[in-house]
Formats: structure tokens, sequence, C-alpha cells
């Protein structure tokens, strides 16, 4: 057979497809809006990776931090850049505040002039926040006139909470504060993150488990109206059209369709992108431009999906027999046969198998293999799925009768059934392994703070101007504060220039070391000697000896290599006792000095970072508002910490916000693919129901009948998956050498998801069911 006469047998489907009628439109517009939700997800998901990098580079760009120890000389063109950054109730603000050293001092990305002092310039977010009436105490801790707003290109996200700030009187490195001198905004050479191989291989994970299920979705959308389409094509034997010419004429149909898919795709692709303007998911906003596919994907797409629509379709027809007469489906077929299934997730388990064991220590995981396996085993459901069904459907039987409707529907036609389940299988069985990989290596991306949020809520950390004994009075009397500590840290040397010894140095009052340490006796002008369990060495305390000797002298901030230290001698006591460290205590490590404030010289107060320690009422719901406004009243480069007791790993958050987002959308494309589906197989089926309702079958169970023919195929679906599922987890877990530990109520909320999503799709389905159910859906022509 000439390609000539192959082109011309698919543009006849084509014309089909497009000039068949009513019919033909129906399985079109069915089969392109079928594609078109799944291309439009697949440019949706595989551009999480761009969005993400598109948000860390705009971050690079208007980039504040040095790292430098000494700061650079103030210039015609420099400018000093204080962080002011705070918090509204879960919402964080991002704050600047601006000084100006000259006519070229370089302005942060987004703003077109300098703010003067007691001015600011705001993202437009907080503009609207600032102007809502439940916003007092935001506005009372933003004293600032507003005067303009942020461009885009100064801003992370079109949600975001910013503001740049005018002032004046800034010093750089203010203590506990940040505060820097620029010339430029954003770095030049970003950090380089260390890789780290099992979040890489996390990443592989999570991108083919998101994206096959979009991938099986697209398969079974150019199948949709398949039967009548079949009937259709036995006209055309008629009139002499041999099989395999209405095989390539049914392509074309399937062709017709995805094209159409991809125009759709396309549509739905730019409304999500310009939705995404809207959406704030865990915090994080995007901007349209961040969404973008890989410039390579959009050609694999658009030519990928009309290939996979005609290979799919020719291997669809194989076994299906178009005679002049009819369509040959009924006939019995023979029983699947599941060697060749099983060889496909056994062949993934051997490719994943060499890397058992190599955790972190030994390299990346080879790629190819990984995303091979992974591949392996989740088609494999694909595979098994259909042989499950059918040998799952066949002892059924007794029962009501919308039971029974339900059961020899499925066993006539099980295939249709495995098709419409694959892609929720796919999906339940990657995100059993993810949900599996995530929660066995979390305790190596979230770590312990050593802070015990019911000692205290809030640390605020002060500049070295803030005098810490009026500023903990300040805290004190504000509403909702039940305690208030000060202390100040500084180093301590056992000479006044490059120290061959280190050690702590803590000031406070007594009540404020008690929170510290245990003293047995407190008066003013002590001192102690403390070191906390992690400081138990013998090591360290011999360094600690050798700085502390009783009637001696140490040197508070002594200078290292010919830097700013102040090298302010301190009179160390004769009898120095030894205070034991509090197992509860507000500073997490201390190796050191304890000292009272009347035993500081006066001169070494510059050289203190002041921290204070706030209990909180919990029965007052803003009172960290107020911590923070006191804060800002009392020290506006002060910066208000919340205690945690964990904290989270940058790029497994970033990795875990990714997969939320993408099983956000590819939860979507499943329920729109069920209910797409469904309503699919209610057309094709028209005349039998009304035909049933003709002889008086109730429409309840008919509905009934509905939600069976659902529900048994995904619960057969989801048994299944999670068997995948836990065996893939486990590999992976054994992969990256963790103990492997089964997520069960995970497991159980997806086995629920699936469930919810059975009932929604059933009740969205009534309303046509009932209306195809009428008596005028046996007229015919």
């Amino acid at each position: 057979m000439s390609l000539r006469q192959y082109a011309r047998d698919l543009g006849m489907g084509v014309r089909f497809a497009v000039t068949g009628g009513r019919e033909g439109w129906v399985r079109t517009t069915l089969t392109a809006v079928g594609v078109g939700i799944g291309v439009a997800l697949l440019l949706l998901t595989t551009s999480i990776p761009r969005m993400l990098d598109a948000r860390h580079e705009r971050e690079l760009s208007r980039q504040d931090l040095t790292f430098s120890a000494v700061p650079r000389p103030k210039a015609g063109d420099t400018v000093v850049v204080a962080a002011t950054d705070t918090s509204w109730h879960d919402k964080n603000v991002r704050g600047r505040l601006l000084q100006p050293e000259g006519p070229g001092a370089p302005l942060p990305p987004g703003l077109s002039r300098f703010p003067a002092t007691g001015e600011m310039v705001v993202s437009p977010p907080l503009r609207d926040l600032l102007d809502s009436p439940g916003a007092r105490l935001l506005r009372e801790r933003l004293p600032y006139k507003i005067v303009g707003t942020i461009g885009e290109s100064g801003l992370l996200g079109p949600r975001e909470l910013a503001y740049y700030a005018g002032a004046e009187g800034l010093e750089p490195r203010s203590g506990g504060a940040r505060a820097d001198r620029l010339t430029r905004f954003g770095q030049t050479q970003p950090w380089q993150r260390e890789k780290d191989p099992v979040l890489l291989l996390m990443m592989i994970v999570v991108f083919v488990t998101l994206l096959l299920p979009v991938a099986v979705f697209i398969a079974a959308a150019v199948r949709f109206g398949g039967e009548r389409r079949d009937r259709r094509l036995a006209a055309l034997r008629l009139v002499g059209a041999d099989g395999r010419t209405t095989r390539r004429i049914a392509a074309g149909e399937a062709l017709a369709g995805a094209v159409l898919g991809l125009l759709v795709g396309a549509v739905l692709f730019l409304a999500g992108r310009q939705a995404a303007a809207l959406v704030e998911i865990q915090g994080e906003s995007f901007f349209p431009s961040y969404v973008t596919p890989s410039p390579a994907l959009v050609p694999l797409v658009a030519v990928a999906v009309p290939v996979c629509a005609v290979l799919v379709t020719l291997l669809a027809m194989r076994t299906v027999v178009v005679e002049p007469l009819g369509v040959v489906r009924a006939a019995v077929a023979a029983r699947r046969r599941l060697w060749w299934r099983l060889l496909l997730p056994l062949s993934g388990l051997a490719l994943l198998w060499p890397m058992i064991g190599q955790g972190r220590v030994n390299g990346d995981f080879n790629q190819f293999l990984v995303i091979g396996g992974v591949l392996l085993l989740l088609v494999g459901v694909t595979a098994l799925l259909p042989w499950i069904v059918e040998r799952g459907v066949t002892p059924l039987g007794a029962g009501p009768l919308s039971w029974q409707l339900a059961v020899r529907r499925l066993q006539s036609s099980g295939g249709m059934a495995a098709r419409t389940v694959n892609g929720i299988a796919v999906a339940v069985a990657g995100a059993i392994a993810l949900q599996m990989l995530f929660a066995g290596v979390q305790s190596q991306y979230v770590k312990s703070t050593g802070h015990d949020p019911a000692r205290a809520q809030i640390e605020v950390a002060l500049s070295h101007r803030t005098d810490v004994t009026s500023a903990t009075r300040a805290f004190a009397r504000t509403e909702g504060v039940r305690a208030s500590v000060g202390l100040a840290t500084a180093s301590l040397g056992d000479r006044p220039a490059d120290p061959a010894s280190y050690t702590d140095l803590v000031v406070g009052d007594c009540a404020s070391l008690r929170e510290v340490a245990r003293l047995s006796s407190c008066r003013d002008g002590d001192m102690f000697t403390v070191n906390s369990p992690d400081y138990s060495s013998a090591t360290d305390k011999a360094m600690r000896d050798a700085a502390l000797r009783p009637g001696g002298r140490a040197w508070i901030n002594p200078r290292i290599m010919g830097g700013p230290g102040l090298a302010v001698p301190l009179k160390i006591t004769a009898s120095l006792p030894h205070a034991a460290f509090r197992e509860d205590s507000l500073m997490r490590s201390v190796n050191g000095l304890l000292v009272t404030p009347s035993a500081l010289p006066a001169a070494a107060k510059p050289a203190l970072s002041a921290q204070v320690f706030l209990r909180l009422d919990p029965a007052l719901p803003d009172g960290r508002e107020y911590v923070r406004n006191t804060a800002a009243r009392v020290d506006p480069v002060s910066d208000v910490l919340a205690w945690t007791s964990t904290e989270t790993d940058g790029g497994y958050s970033s990795l875990r916000t990714g997969l939320f987002i993408g099983a956000t959308c590819v939860l979507a494309l499943i329920g729109a693919s069920l209910l797409v589906s469904q309503l699919e197989q209610l057309r094709e089926r028209r005349k039998l129901l009304s035909v049933l309702v003709a002889f008086g079958t109730r429409r309840r169970t008919l509905g009934l009948s509905v939600l069976w023919q659902a529900a048994v195929p995904i619960a057969l679906g989801v048994l299944l998956a999670s068997a995948v599922g836990l065996a893939l987890g486990a590999v992976l877990l054994r992969m990256t050498a963790t103990p492997v530990r089964v997520d069960w109520p995970s497991v159980l909320s997806l086995t629920g998801v699936g469930a919810a999503m059975v009932a929604a799709v059933t009740l969205l389905s009534l309303p046509p069911l009932l209306r195809l159910t009428r008596p005028d859906g046996l007229r015919t022509e």
C-alpha cells in the first residue's frame, strides 16, 4: 500500500469527524475535550520546575546580602539596606528600610525612585491589606505614607506582601539585626547548593508519577465513542472498503479529535496560565510569566499527541472486526494472558534493584534506570488492571437489579471499564509510593530546632543601639505578654587579638540567667561558668578553662586577623562557681561565662547581641501582632522570630510544594476524566437505557447501576495500585538506605479520595442520565 493511499484514508477519517453530522461532531468534541484537558495539564505540570526556577531567579535579582565580614565604605554609589521583615497572622511581609548615600545609589528592582524618610512603596496586595478594616495593628506597625507600588520585577508573586520604606541613621551590620551597605542589588554568583542524590531521586519520581496519568488519560480520550464509530464504519464495508481501510479511517477520526484537542489544550493552558495569578498555594503565588513549559516540550507534544492517537486507535481496532452487516465485538474473546503483563513490573524492579542500598553516600542515582524502572512498574498497572477486572467481575452476579445490570455491563465490556480506571490506578500507585518515600526520608530534612515553644513563643533580636533592659520592660508591658526575659551575648577570648581559646559570654540579671542555668544564689556582680550537654567533652572544657582563669582577664569580642573587634578586658572573679545548664534552657547551647550587668564593663555594650524571649497568653489571638508592633516601635530593625520545634530543609520544602501543586492538577484531571468517560458511556447506551425505562425500570435503579459500574473497577484498581505502590515505595526507600515503613494513614486517605471521587462523578452524571432516559431516546432515523 502506498503512502498516498494511507494519507487519503486518514484524510477521509478527518472529513468524517468534522462533517459526519451530529454523531461525528459529538465524538470529535468528546475526544477534543479529553485530549485538551490532558494536554493543558501536561503543559501546566511540566511548567512547575520553571515556575520554581523563575521565583528563585527573581529572588536572586533582589538579593541584598553581601556576606562580607567588613562593611564596605560609604560612597556616592552606595545604599544602606536594613531588613524589617514581619508577619501578619500567617502571612509573611517582606520589609526593607532604604538609606541612599549618594546620587549613584542603586535602586531595588521594581522601584522607580527612593522613598523619602517616612514614606514607603508597597506591593499591590499589601496596599489592599492596609486599606482593609481589620488591619489596624498592621497599619500601626507600618506608620509610613504610601507613595507608590512595587513593580512586578521586584516581587516574587502577585500576592506577595512587601514594602520599601525610607529611613535615616542606619548603620551596616547593626548587631543582631541585619543591615548592609550595597553598591548593587542581586547576587552575581548564586550560591550553589550541594547536590543531594536523594532529593534528585525524589524529583525524578515526582515527575514520572505526575505525568504518566496524564499520558494514560490522553490515550484513553482518543477512544471515546468507539462503539458508535465502529458501527458507522460497518456502512463503509457495504461500499467496498476492506478492514484495513476502515482501521485507517478510524485512525483519521481520532487524528482529527487529537488535533482539535491540541487547540483546546492550548486555550485551556493559556487560561490556566492567567489564572495562576489568582491562586496561592502554601503561601506562594506565581506570575503568569512564570508558567512557561520547556521550549522543547511544546513541539514534542504537538507531534506526539496526534501520533499517539493514530497508534492507539490502530492498536485498539485489531480486536474489532468491522463487517458489512455489523461489528463483531460481543463474541467470546480469548482470556487475557497474565505472563507478559507481569513482565512489565518485574522488569521495572530489575532496573531499580542494582541501586538498592545506594543512599546519598555513593553518588547520584542513574536517572535512566530510575525513570525506566518507575515507568515500567506504573505502566504494569495499566497492563494488569484489565486482567484483574476480567477475573474480578466474572464470578459476580447475584444481587439487586441495579447490581446485576452493572455486573453484566462490566462482564461484557470489562476492557472499557479498565481503560476508564487506568489513570486513577496509576495515580494512586504513584501517590502511595511518594507518600512512603516522603514519610520515610522526612526525618532527614525536618530537623529539631532545639527550641521549646512551651517555654517561649517569640524571640526578638535587637540591634546594638537598643538597650536590652528598656526593651525587656517595654515588651513586658505589651498586651498579651506573660513573661519577658532579656539576655545579651558576645564572645570571649584568652587574648585581645587572635585568641587561641574561645568561649561564650551571656549577660543578664539574675532572673534572666536562671532561665538558662540553675543558680543556687545570685546577686548583681556575680559570674558563673556553664556548659550545655553538647559542650561536655574534655576539649570543650579545656577551651573554656583556658579563657576563664579565676582572677585573670578575658577579652570581650577579641580582634581576629586585624578585624573590627573591640577587645574589651573583663576581670574574672577569683571565685567562679559552676552553674548547671537547664534542660529546658531558653538558649540552645552555652559553653562559657554567665555575667550579671554590674560585672560587665560599660565599653563592652556595643559588642553585645541582645535577645528578648517572650511567653505569650494563648487566650489572646492577636498577641503576636501586639509584640511585633512593640518591636517595631522599640527597634525598627529588630528581628522577630516565632519559635517552632522543627525546621524544614528548603529543597525538600520546595519539592513538596511542587508535588502538592502537581497532585492537585492531576486530581482535577482524574475527576474530569471519570466524568467525561461516564458521560460518553451513557451517550453510547442511550437507546438501551430508554428501552429499560420504557419497560418499567426505575431511574433510581439505573442511577445505582451507574454507581456500581464506577465503584467496582475503581475498587479493583485501588487494590492493585496499593500493592504496586507499596512495592515501589519499599524499593525507593531501600534505594535511599532508609528503613521501610508504610504510611498507612496516607494509604487509607488515598482510598477515601477514590471513594469520594466515585460518589462525586455519580452525582454529576445523574442529570445527564435522567435526560437520556426520556422516551424520545427511542426515536431513530
